[in-house]
């Protein structure tokens, strides 16, 4: 009876014999590892996870002969590959006095972490986003302005030298304006469709070889079973072009691109929580990113290159936003890793329930 509450609950629970051997763990532990019950248990802890708090399980083994509980905050644990940040509670279970079982609950307090930096990601956006059409606005009537007095003096001048001058200020006027269009980002609402994101890296890959050269590898790393998205073709693989574009730039010489897709499950974007959502990693062995414009990089006109625009990555961020996704970027020199995340719905917007 007990083992169908503790399979509703939220936090991870897990029950050890007496000689830490996995015997349970409900659905939330099993999200947490990343891994079915039936692959878990029997494990030892040891091997569920490793700590850099060497002491804990002499801890745990000391108070759990004294029959007392233990409390671990903010314990940062290497879960079967994987990274991750909680508060750990360990309570003894005693049968006549004995020790009989050992239950540990496992608070996973990354994810917040994490979805208070997503809300400031999506926060930064829509304040960009507001901020460049007004100014767009205010720059682009006078532009408009400009260029029409231009033309129109281009009509009454004779003189040849002359005349260039006023088709320089016309040409640099309709330079200003195609800035001012990139910097509004899309403006056309996505046509969506059913898709197999594995075309679309596809594309990419296959538009991108010829400007990488041959310094630079592009590897693949796809998970087959990932159903189809419902999303603008177009919009992801310029998203895409932008972010591996960008990769290649930071490169410069010789490096690795590698374009991975998992599923992640369980996950909230936004405050939204999906059951599905698609993962897209542009991972790369460059430099990295500078510390002072790591959180800026999706703000426009903000660039680690004096060629650049500091325009893609914010063109990107606000066409996966449009899909109620999500970019973002993790840096270290050697490894700069791009994380689209992208919700999987169905053609009348529901969850995709059935992925196996």
């Amino acid at each position: 009876m007990y083992k169908k509450i503790l399979d509703h609950l939220n936090e991870a629970i897990l029950l050890f014999d007496r000689d830490l051997r996995l015997t349970y763990i409900n659905p939330a532990g099993e999200m947490l590892f990343a891994d079915s019950a039936k692959h878990l248990v029997g494990n030892p802890a040891r091997k569920l996870f490793k700590t850099a708090h060497h002491g804990l399980f002499s801890d745990l083994v000391s108070r759990l002969n004294q029959n007392e509980p233990l409390v671990d905050r903010e314990l940062i644990l290497e879960c079967m590959n994987q990274s991750i940040t909680v508060n750990l509670s360990a309570t003894p279970i005693l049968e006549n006095g004995e020790l009989a079982e050992i239950l540990i609950e496992l608070q996973q307090v990354d994810r917040h972490l994490r979805i208070t930096k997503e809300e400031q990601i999506l926060a930064q956006q829509n304040t960009s986003r507001m901020l460049v059409r007004g100014l767009a606005h205010e720059i682009k009537n006078p532009l408009g302005g400009l260029r029409g007095a231009a033309q129109l003096l281009a009509l009454e001048l004779h003189d040849p030298e002359l005349k260039e001058y006023t088709q320089i200020i016309i040409a640099e006027s309709d330079r200003l304006q195609e800035l001012m269009d990139k910097m509004l980002g899309p403006n056309k609402p996505a046509h969506k469709s059913p898709l197999n994101i594995h075309e679309v890296l596809e594309r990419v890959r296959q538009l991108v070889a010829v400007e990488a050269g041959s310094s630079i590898i592009l590897q693949t790393d796809y998970d087959p079973s990932i159903p189809e998205l419902f999303a603008d073709k177009n919009q992801l693989i310029q998203a895409l072009l932008n972010i591996v574009r960008n990769a290649i730039q930071a490169i410069q010489t010789v490096g690795t691109i590698i374009l991975k897709t998992r599923v992640q499950r369980h996950m909230t974007i936004g405050r939204k929580r999906y059951k599905l959502t698609v993962k897209i990693d542009v991972i790369d062995n460059g430099p990295g990113i500078e510390p002072r414009l790591m959180g800026q990089i999706f703000y426009p006109m903000i660039t680690g290159r004096a060629e650049g625009t500091g325009l893609g990555l914010s063109i990107a961020q606000s066409l996966i936003n449009q899909h109620n996704g999500l970019i973002e970027c993790e840096s270290e020199p050697g490894n700069t890793v791009f994380s689209i995340y992208l919700p999987l719905v169905d053609s009348r917007d529901n969850l995709i329930a059935n992925h196996k």
